[in-house]
């Protein structure tokens, strides 16, 4: 399609290993089949507390541990070899902060991995697919880890 602007896929993701599996799931099928091609302009989010609200964490240790999140995110897609990847690092609730992201680049899809919290754990910390699947104005793929 001549003239077309590439559609944008977000993937909201901290440093967890459900995060980062979602991130191989994503590229493995919507950008390694396509080659030099794929079909969205990758999009990677991560939101950190504000740092007011993170007892203990001082500013330059915030900013180590999104600068390693940005640093792992960009090996795993150099690895499969996307590397026209955005990454955006914002500051605040990771509910709210992901949404109004993808709202800002007009992202169509909207990938998110699964802690698999239980119950309680869940209504303590809040679900960011949960919320993100309630409240994104795009589709949400909630990508599960398989049970070992």
């Amino acid at each position: 399609m001549v003239g077309t602007r590439k559609k944008v896929m977000a993937l909201g993701m901290d440093n967890s290993e459900p995060s980062f599996y979602a991130l191989q799931w994503t590229l493995d099928h919507f950008f390694v089949l396509f080659g030099q091609d794929p079909p969205f302009k990758l999009l990677i989010i991560h939101a950190q507390p504000p740092l007011a609200s993170v007892v203990g964490f001082t500013g330059p240790d915030s900013k180590k541990r999104a600068q390693n999140v940005v640093e792992k995110a960009r090996e795993v897609c150099n690895n499969t070899g996307v590397n026209n990847v955005v990454i955006e690092v914002i500051e605040g609730d990771a509910r709210n902060e992901i949404c109004d992201v993808v709202d800002r680049h007009h992202t169509s899809i909207l990938v998110v991995g699964n802690h698999n919290y239980g119950s309680v754990k869940r209504a303590l910390l809040g679900s960011v697919s949960d919320h993100c699947s309630h409240n994104a104005h795009c589709s949400v793929l909630i990508v599960k880890q398989p049970k070992h």
